[in-house]
Order: C-alpha cells, then structure tokens, then sequence
C-alpha cells in the first residue's frame, strides 16, 4: 500500500509527546506542527494510529488542497474530486470547517458550499444524491483554511478520538480522556507501571485517570471499544485490514491483563463520584485492576509495599474572581499528604492558576503547559524526595514561601531584574513581541544575559576561556535562577543555562542537546518557532528585531534575497510585509526546513517561495551575474568568521566584506537597497574601496530598546547603487 500524507490533531501542549506516539505507531517523516502532527504512512499506519493513539484528537486524511479565495472557487475545487471513489450515492456525509485568516469567514456557509459541490456532483451523474448526517455519518469531511489556502479532508477518526467508548452518559466529565493520557504520560506511568509502581489519584472524580493508567498498564488499545470510526462507511475502507488490527489489539489485551498489573487506585470524598468510576471501569475492562473508594483527601494513602510510584492529581480550579484563596488550603492539604505518603515517588498535578500550585507548598521540577478544553494549564510534576520539603500555609492564609537565605549580590540581582522588568516590558508590549534581551551584564559580578522568550528564559554565562567553565561558581548560578524563578514566576524547568563563548565558523549553530522541543514567540504581526534547548542559538536573533521590522516596512511589492538566512525570520518580515517574490539561500538543511516551518507558520504558503540549500559565498559567486538586478530588497548578514567545510579557506568579515558587499550588490535592481549588518563590534567599513554603493549607517535606527545599553552589539548600512564605475583595484587595497 503506498504511502499517504496524514495529520494528527491534538491538544495544544501534547504535540511533542504525540510525535514520540506517531514514530512508535510506525508513521513517517513525522513533524510537529502547531495543535497537530503530520505524518505519512500506508493505510495500515492510519488504523493503527485510530485505534492505539491515546493522544490524537482526529486523524485527517487530506484528500485535497487547493486556492479558496471565495466560496464560488470553493466550490469549483471541491467538484473536482471524484466522490464516487468515496462515497456511496446513497450514504451519508457530513462537513466541519475552520477557518484562520480565510476572506471566507462564515465557516457554516464554508461547509455548507463543500456540501452543495459533493450533493451536486452526485445529483448531475445519478438523479439522486446521499444525505447530511450530523451522527455517525458514513463521511465525515474536515474543511480547513487557512487565508486563502484550503485542505479538504477525510476524518478517519469521524469524531474525537478521546471517545473511548466506556464513559456513560449523562456523567460529567470535566477532563477528556487524551488530555489524561498526556498527564499519565508526562509524568512517567509507562516506566513506572513497567517496573511494577503503583498509581493513586487522591481526587478522581469519575476516575478518567485511573481508567486511562489502566488501559495503560494493560497495553489496551483505546479505541478498541469504540464502535464507530469515520472510515466504516469511506468506500476505500479495508474491512480486512482493520479486523486484523483489532484481532492483535485483542491478544496484546489478553496477554496485557495476565500480566502482574500493578496497583493503581482512585479515590474521592464524593460517593456518586466514585460509583460513576466504578461504571466507568467496568465498561472499559479495567473494574479488577483498579480500586475505587470514597476517601477524603486527609484519609488517602498509599500502597505500603510499593516503594516508588506516581500521584495524579485535578484539583478543582476555581472559576471566579477570588476562588484561589478559598482552594488555597485544599492545595496545600495535598501537598502535605503528598509529603507524608509518597517518599520516593513522583506526583503530577494540573492546575489553571500558578498560584494555587505555589499553595502546595512542594518545589515542582518541571511545568508544562496543557489545555483543558480552552482553559490554559499548568502540569506542576514533583520529585518527592526527602529534600523536598513541604511548607504550610501561614497563619493568615498566605501563599507558602520556601524559606531562602540568599546572598547580598543575589539580593542585589533580583532587584536589577525587578528595575528591568519595570523598564521593558512595557516597551516589549507596544512592540508586540514577548521576546527581548532582560539583562545583559548590568552588574559587574554577574556576567550573564537574560532573554525571555514567552513564558521562559535562556540564562547565559559569558566565558572568555572554554576550560573555564568548569570555575564557575555553582552557587552564584543556582541563585541566579532561584532570583528569576521567583521574580518572573516561572519554573526552574523553564530557565535554560547555556554557556556562551567566543564562537567561530559554525559552533553557534553546533546542537547542544536532542530534545526537539519548539516554542512560539511573537514579534509584531509575525509569529517564530524557537528551540530553547538544542543550541547555543535559538533560532531568533533579538538585537536584529529593529532590522526586521525595517525589512518589512521596506518590502511591498519588492523582490526580496535573504543571504545567510538562517532559520528565514527576515523572510517571514518581508512576506508579511508585502514582498512578491522571496529567495532564502542558507546551508544548512536543518536551518531550511525551520525557514520553512516559520514562513507556514504565518499563513505563507513556503512551496510559493524559492529555498535554496547552499554554501552563500559559492551561490553567491555563481548567481552574480545570472542574477543581476534581480531583488528589490537584499538582507546580508554574514557570520563574522567562518571556516565551514563546505567552503575554500575561510571567510572574515572584516577582511572580505569588500569583494563580498561588491559582489552581492550586483544582484541589486537599479533603485534597490541592500541591508548589511555585522555583530563584528570592531567592524570598520572600506567605503572608499566601493564608489559604486552609496552607504547609509543605520545601526543606531536598528538597535532595540533592550539593547540600548550596549549600542555596538552590531552594525548596519542600507546601501544603494551610486552609479559610479567599480574600482576592482581600490577594493582589494
């Protein structure tokens, strides 16, 4: 069976971990994407996904993607696939439709004209055509456009895949079963189950995570009980292929359940609570390995013969104004049991509200962010180490404060912060960016920089000397970030420690770690992708922020060349800014594909934009005169030095920004500008040696306010052609 291309929708805050799930189902060329992954694989992978994803919402199947700047056009694509290979005459269909950024707005009216061309084209060939079905159709259809780009495709899953098939109606159910797995998942349960630890949920309600560590535990297919999927009634369904995938669900279960399960239990102060779970457990197969009994939070405990394991926790929220300080208390009652029963183990616990996991009164490792349907979470995962001290509230009700004795200088740290966060994140706001330099060297005995990208941070040492690294005072730096963590409120888990050096050639791109991880930033009109943990840099260049945005306002209308694009940022401003025609040239396929990601990330369709793979300086030489006057608008920022081994010899900035500047300019159109920018902070420009450019100095116009303190960080000229006669000579003296 051939390969096929697929996309797995999903939670925000679950993609990574659906990623890992999609490799081990067998998919392909797997890529995360925002609230999705997409993947490709023979129809095989596709049921398989379907019936053992314990985090995808739907699996789409794209049968189309066209241009879709109204409805008419809409429906004139839509007609052009043949439904017959679909769909039955006399089956029934059905239509969902979102639409980001799209002329067409009015998602109804978007499906209802997908409805009209299928209806229609049945009606012209048949005389009869088949019906709309909101419930279980034979076809589910999924519409999504994105500004005028439209993806037409088949729902395989036909209605969520957090359906499990063992939740009885009429039982609320305020955490769906895929966000559960994603906690289970997050906070160790498959090796913990593994190795024979146990699970306790102290507040289970109707027992959606007790159920899932099950299913877990007992390698149990999640859609194995469910008795509708999208491609039952789809005229290409494989009844063989799929009765074989459910029979070897059926052993894995067989085998799964003969097993030692190990211990999880669930238990609620709320009776009709714990009799719903009961039901819930029985449907699903799991009633004889979990336990569920009403027990108030002060009364659970854990089993005394496992020594490790993991508590699961959904505390209430809160819903109104106010409600924080009221659960305040329960909070922390849970942490102090957390403390008192669970040595040893491990505990992940969601919340919406920062403040009520502040109220456990526990040190969290790590935080993630989740959604629970629209409401933005917080997954707080603990080590429950005796080190890890639980603090009570105080007396008036507070929030429970760690008792900390830093040092005078970390004292004097955290209020250089205070002061900088007073000062810039009122100028990051009107900017629209979360993204900025917030220290930089301020006081002699740190130096460091700080950049805050969203919610977290990158925490720099600056070293001069490599072997010095290992010098560096450990104390100082686990104040630095104890200072940031209270200060900015964010977990040590979202403060990352680089150790940044003198770089030369390539070692700023050179991977530091293998997490994968991508965060998305804002900056003005334009969203980025940045990884945080993989490499010296993150992929967004915050002293070039002034510079892209001059970029944009310089590109309507204009063919733009972006040398040395890295991961195609400025691409993205001269897109967003209007540009008709881009070229991206950078080396490194890594870099391209990130180009990439973040130019369809701003609703730009990168197939429609030229990416060239190469060494810049050999593109460069090839493409000067092929290219002459062919951009509008060029960006150039070369590496200050370089030795790549794609190249002969090497390349210095300082050294041959002449023979490069003269080359590249020939690539300019007669009235275009061309944007040089170095971070060579010694860099002095041989304008003499170019009478044909004509050199503008407008590094102070591209410094940005959180690098003002130190105005040299780069330099930048916006050069334009003089008409005067190259002097070859007088360019090489």
């Amino acid at each position: 069976m051939a390969n096929r291309p697929f996309f797995a929708t999903a939670a925000l805050g679950i993609e990574p971990l659906l990623v890992e799930e999609l490799i081990g189902l067998g998919a392909q060329r797997v890529k995360e994407e925002r609230a999705g992954v997409s993947f490709t694989g023979d129809l095989q992978v596709a049921y398989r996904v379907c019936l053992w994803s314990r985090l995808a919402s739907r699996v789409l199947l794209p049968l189309a993607r066209f241009t879709a700047r109204d409805t008419d056009q809409l429906y004139r694509e839509v007609s052009r696939v043949n439904w017959t290979e679909h769909l039955a005459v006399d089956g029934t269909f059905a239509v969902d439709c979102t639409s980001i950024g799209s002329p067409i707005r009015h998602t109804h009216y978007g499906a209802l004209r997908v409805k009209d061309a299928v209806v229609d084209q049945f009606r012209s060939r048949f005389g009869v055509r088949p019906s709309i079905s909101i419930t279980q159709p034979d076809l589910r259809l999924n519409l999504h456009l994105l500004r005028d780009q439209a993806t037409l495709s088949l729902d395989l899953a036909g209605e969520s895949l957090h359906r499990r098939g063992y939740r009885i109606d009429g039982v609320t159910a305020p955490m769906k079963e895929n966000l559960a797995a994603a906690i289970l998942t997050r906070g160790g349960w498959p090796a913990i189950a593994a190795a024979g630890g146990a699970l306790v949920d102290p507040m289970c309600g109707s027992g959606t995570l007790p159920i899932e560590a099950a299913l877990m535990a007992t390698d149990t297919a999640p859609g194995l009980l469910r008795n509708y999927f999208g491609f039952f009634g789809w005229r290409q369904h494989s009844k063989e292929l799929w009765r074989a995938l459910c029979e070897e669900a059926v052993q894995r279960r067989r085998a799964g359940m003969e097993n030692r399960a190990p211990s999880i239990a669930g238990f609620d102060n709320d009776q009709r609570a714990i009799k719903a779970a009961w039901a819930h457990a029985q449907k699903a197969g799991v009633d004889k390995v979990v336990h569920f009994e009403r027990r108030t939070l002060q009364e659970f405990t854990v089993p005394k013969d496992r020594a490790m394991g993991l508590l699961v926790a959904n505390p209430p929220y809160g819903e109104r104004m106010g409600e924080e300080k009221e659960l305040a208390p329960l909070y922390n009652l849970l942490g102090e049991r957390m403390a008192a029963q669970c040595r040893g183990w491990k505990a992940a616990v969601i919340t919406s509200h920062k403040e009520l996991g502040r109220a456990i009164g526990l040190r969290a490792g790590k935080i993630n962010t989740l959604y629970n349907g629209a409401l933005k979470c917080h997954l707080l995962q603990f080590d429950l180490v005796e080190a890890n001290q639980w603090f009570p509230l105080s007396e008036d009700g507070t929030l429970p404060q760690a008792p900390k004795q830093p040092s005078a200088a970390a004292l004097q740290f955290a209020d250089q912060i205070r002061v900088n966060v007073a000062r810039y994140q009122s100028c990051a706001q009107q900017e629209g960016t979360d993204s900025y330099r917030l220290y930089d060297s301020d006081l002699p005995e740190f130096a460091l920089a700080v950049d805050r990208y969203g919610d977290e941070v990158i925490l720099q040492e600056y070293l001069t000397d490599p072997e010095t690294a290992s010098q560096s005072p450990e104390r100082r730096l686990r104040e630095v970030m104890d200072c940031l963590s209270e200060v900015l409120g964010i977990s040590s888990a979202g403060i990352h420690l680089k150790v940044r050096q003198q770089q030369k050639g390539l070692q700023q791109y050179e991977k530091q770690s293998r997490r994968g991880l991508f965060t998305e930033v804002q900056e003005g009109n334009c969203r980025f992708l940045v990884n945080l943990t993989d490499y010296i840099d993150t992929g967004l260049f915050l002293d070039h922020r002034p510079t892209r945005k001059m970029i944009q306002e310089m590109a309507r209308g204009k063919r733009f060349l972006n040398l040395f694009a890295y991961t195609g940022t400025a691409t993205v401003h001269a897109l967003a800014g209007g540009a008709v025609q881009t070229t991206t040239v950078d080396m490194s396929r890594t870099y391209l594909d990130w180009a990439q990601r973040n130019i369809a990330l701003n609703g730009f369709n990168p197939r429609r934009q030229e990416l060239v793979r190469a060494e810049c300086l050999a593109w460069i030489d090839a493409m000067q005169e092929e290219r002459a006057g062919a951009y509008d608008l060029i960006f150039l920022d070369p590496p200050t030095f370089s030795n790549s081994k794609s190249m002969k010899g090497t390349f210095d900035v300082q050294r041959d920004h002449v023979d490069l500047l003269r080359k590249v300019s020939r690539m300019l159109a007669p009235e275009g500008q061309l944007l040089f920018s170095t971070n060579l902070r010694t860099f002095k420009l041989k304008a003499a040696a170019l009478p044909e450019l004509v050199f503008e100095d407008v590094s102070a116009q591209t410094i940005p306010f959180d690098f003002a303190r130190n105005p040299g960080i780069h330099h930048c000229f916006c050069i334009t052609q003089s008409g005067a006669p190259a002097d070859d000579e007088r360019g090489t003296s």
